[in-house]
C-alpha cells in the first residue's frame, strides 16, 4: 500500500508541474479560456475524450455493466455513435463559426448569432451551464472520494477534500491551457487502465476455470441478453434509455465543444478525429468488458456500491506498483473533467455574464483574475455538493447530460442546420429543456423513459415550433412571397 501512495503522490506533483509550466502561457483572457488557437489536434482530442468521459467511465458505466450485463453495451454504442458524430460532422463546424464571430464560449456564440435577444440568451445559457454542470463537478469529487476510500481507506471527505485542492490549483494556475495539456496526459492514463485491466481480468478468469457465459446465466434472466430479455415496447424503451446518452453529444456539451472551438485549421481536425475515434473504441470496449468480466469474478449483491468495482478489481488482480498507476487512471479522469466543467463555469461567468451581458468594462488582467476568483468559488461549491449528496454517479451525471447536452444540442444542430432558427426559437429551446428535466427527474417519469431523450426532441419541438412563430426580424425581410408562406 505505501508503493500505491508514493506513487500517487508522484502523480499528483507531476501533473500540478504541467499545470504550473503550462499557467505561463496564458497571457490573455483569449488564452485563458479558449488556449488562444495554439494547440495541436491531437491534444485537444486527447483533453476531448478525457473531459467526456471522468469518473462517469470508470466507476459509473462500469458498474453499470455490472448490474446490467450484456444489455449495457447500448450505451456505450449510443455514446461511440454521438462522438463519432460530433468529430466528424460538427467539430470544423465549430472551429469555423467561432472564428467567424470572434467568440469564447457557447453561450456566446448562440448569443453572437441572434443577436436582437443576445442578453436574454447569455443569461439562459450561463445559468442553465452553472446550475447543471455543478452537479457534474460534484459528482467528479464524489468520484474521488470513492476511490480514495477503496484504495487508502482514507474517509470519503477527506477524499473529497483533496481532489479539490488538485483541481482548483490546476484550473486556477493556467486556464484552458493548463487543463488540456494535463488533460492529455491524464487521457493516456485512463486509456492504459481501460486496456490493460480487461486483459488481466481475463486471464485471471481463464486460469481459474471461471466462465463468464456461465455467471451470465447465473446473475439474472437478462444479464445474458443483449436486448435485457425484453420484447416490444419495454425493449423499445430499454434501447432509448441505454442509447439516448447519444443526443447529448450533438454540440450540446460546452467542456466538449470547446475544444473544437479551439481547433486552429482542418488539418489540425482531421488529426483530432482520428485520435479521438480509436481512443473511444478502446476505453469503451474495455470499461464495458471490466463490468462483465467483473459478473465472473464477484457475485451480485457482494458490493454495497457497485461503483467501487474497478478499483477493487485493480488491488484485487494487480501488484501494488502496478495497481498504483491504473488508480491514478481513475483520479485523472476525475481531475480532468472536473477541471474543464469548471473552466466552462467560470467562461460563462467572466465572459458571458460580467464582461458581455452586463458590458463591465475590464482589462485583460482583471477578466483573468475574475475568472481565477471563479474557479475557487465554484470549485468549492462542487466539493460542498459532492460532500453532502448520496446520489451515485451514474445517475447524477446522467441528469445534467439531459440539462445542459440535451438542451444545448438541438440549439447549436438548428444553429448549425436551419436557417429559419431564431432567437425566439432559441429561448424556447432552453427554457423548455430546463423545465422539462427538472420535471422529469423529479417525478416517476424519468423511471419510464430516460431525460436525456425526452429533453431532446422537447427542446427541439419548442425551438421549431417558436422559430416559425416568431421569426428574426431581418429573416421576414429576406424571405420571399413563397417561403413566407411556408
Amino acid at each position: 500500500m505505501n508503493i500505491i501512495l508514493i506513487e500517487f503522490i508522484l502523480y499528483c506533483l507531476v501533473i500540478l508541474t504541467i499545470g504550473y509550466y503550462f499557467s505561463k502561457k496564458s497571457k490573455t483572457h483569449s488564452d485563458f479560456l479558449l488556449g488562444g488557437k495554439k494547440l495541436p489536434g491531437w491534444a485537444l482530442a486527447f483533453s476531448e475524450r478525457a473531459t467526456g468521459e471522468s469518473a462517469w467511465l470508470l466507476l459509473g458505466y462500469t458498474g453499470f455493466v455490472f448490474m446490467t450485463g450484456l444489455s449495457g453495451v447500448w450505451v456505450a454504442a449510443g455514446i461511440a455513435i454521438g462522438i463519432l458524430f460530433a468529430w466528424l460532422f460538427l467539430a470544423k463546424k465549430f472551429m469555423r463559426e467561432t472564428n467567424k464571430y470572434n467568440v469564447l464560449t457557447l453561450p456566446d456564440y448562440l448569443a453572437a448569432r441572434f443577436g436582437e435577444k443576445a442578453n436574454i440568451i447569455r443569461w439562459l445559457t450561463s445559468i442553465l451551464i452553472a446550475g447543471f454542470l455543478m452537479f457534474y463537478v460534484g459528482a467528479q469529487m464524489a468520484g474521488a472520494g470513492k476511490m480514495l476510500f477503496t484504495t487508502f481507506g482514507m474517509s470519503p471527505t477527506a477524499g473529497v477534500i483533496l481532489a479539490t485542492i488538485i483541481i482548483i490549483i490546476i484550473a486556477f494556475a493556467g486556464g484552458f491551457i493548463s487543463v488540456v495539456w494535463t488533460d492529455m496526459i491524464q487521457s493516456i492514463m485512463m486509456l492504459i487502465t481501460l486496456v490493460i485491466l480487461p486483459i488481466v481480468a481475463l486471464i485471471y478468469i481463464n486460469t481459474n476455470d471461471l466462465s463468464i457465459s456461465q455467471s451470465l446465466a447465473d446473475a439474472g434472466n437478462s444479464y445474458n441478453n443483449w436486448f435485457g430479455g425484453l420484447t416490444g415496447f419495454a425493449l423499445g424503451v430499454l434501447f432509448f434509455n441505454n442509447f439516448s446518452w447519444f443526443f447529448g453529444f450533438l454540440g450540446g456539451q460546452p467542456q466538449l465543444s470547446a475544444r473544437f472551438m479551439a481547433l486552429k485549421n482542418d488539418k489540425e481536425a482531421n488529426q483530432g478525429s482520428v485520435v479521438a475515434i480509436i481512443w473511444t473504441v478502446l476505453a469503451y470496449s474495455g470499461a464495458f468488458l471490466i463490468g462483465i468480466c467483473a459478473i465472473a469474478m464477484y457475485s451480485q449483491g457482494s458490493f454495497a456500491d457497485v461503483e467501487i468495482i474497478l478499483p477493487t478489481m485493480i488491488l484485487d488482480l494487480m501488484p501494488p506498483w502496478i495497481a498504483g498507476i491504473l488508480l491514478a487512471g481513475i483520479l485523472a479522469a476525475i481531475i480532468t473533467t472536473a477541471d474543464s466543467q469548471l473552466m466552462v463555469v467560470t467562461s460563462s461567468v467572466s465572459e458571458d455574464i460580467i464582461h458581455k451581458a452586463m458590458g463591465i468594462d475590464l482589462t485583460e488582467k482583471q477578466l483573468i483574475w475574475i475568472s481565477r476568483a471563479s474557479v475557487v468559488f465554484f470549485g468549492l461549491v462542487g466539493m460542498t455538493i459532492a460532500l453532502v449528496s448520496e446520489s451515485l454517479l451514474y445517475l447524477v451525471v446522467s441528469w445534467a447530460w439531459a440539462g445542459v447536452g440535451c438542451t444545448l444540442s438541438p440549439a447549436i444542430l438548428m444553429t448549425f442546420f436551419w436557417k429559419r432558427y431564431s432567437g425566439a426559437g432559441v429561448i424556447a429551446t432552453i427554457l423548455s429543456g430546463l423545465i422539462s428535466t427538472l420535471i422529469w427527474i423529479s417525478t416517476p417519469l424519468e423511471e419510464m423513459i430516460t431525460s436525456k431523450f425526452s429533453t431532446f426532441f422537447i427542446a427541439l419541438f419548442f425551438g421549431i415550433v417558436f422559430s416559425l412563430l416568431m421569426p428574426d426580424k431581418d429573416e421576414k425581410i429576406e424571405l420571399g412571397p413563397t417561403e413566407e408562406a411556408l
